[in-house]
């Protein structure tokens, strides 16, 4: 990442804690990353990574039912990935061009991403600053 970096962390709802450590996803290998080039998602041994100019539109998300909003999650409806620690909130990223998160090769790729993390709202403003702002 280069440039400014804004770092934020994941919600854990303590409940789900033990169950998401199990496979990796702990606060401390669970981030969203944001500088003028790149944004990077790292959600345990997961990570989207993409030019910050892909994302082209962010959007409030949940609250959600536990099924829904925990842990990674491929939606059937448009092929869009889920990161997921908390139930609370979080934002979807819609990309101009899909971009591989869930599996490796690039195989399949994404149009959106939904993150929850601890500040929806401070992410959202960060990837729809301008330069200069």
């Amino acid at each position: 990442m280069t440039g400014e970096a804004h770092r934020f962390a994941f919600r854990f709802d303590p409940v789900f804690r033990p169950a998401l450590a199990l496979v990796g996803v702990r606060p401390a290998t669970a981030w969203v990353g944001v500088d003028r080039a790149e944004l990077v998602v790292r959600f345990g041994p997961w990570q989207l990574r993409t030019a910050r100019d892909n994302v082209v539109g962010v959007a409030p998300t949940g609250p959600y039912r536990w099924w829904r909003g925990i842990g990674v999650r491929l939606s059937l409806a448009d092929a869009g990935v889920t990161f997921a620690s908390s139930t609370a909130a979080g934002l979807c990223l819609r990309f101009a061009e899909p971009v591989p998160a869930l599996l490796p090769g690039g195989w399949l790729r994404h149009p959106g991403a939904t993150v929850t993390v601890t500040d929806p709202d401070a992410l959202a403003r960060v990837l729809t600053a301008r330069d200069g702002d």
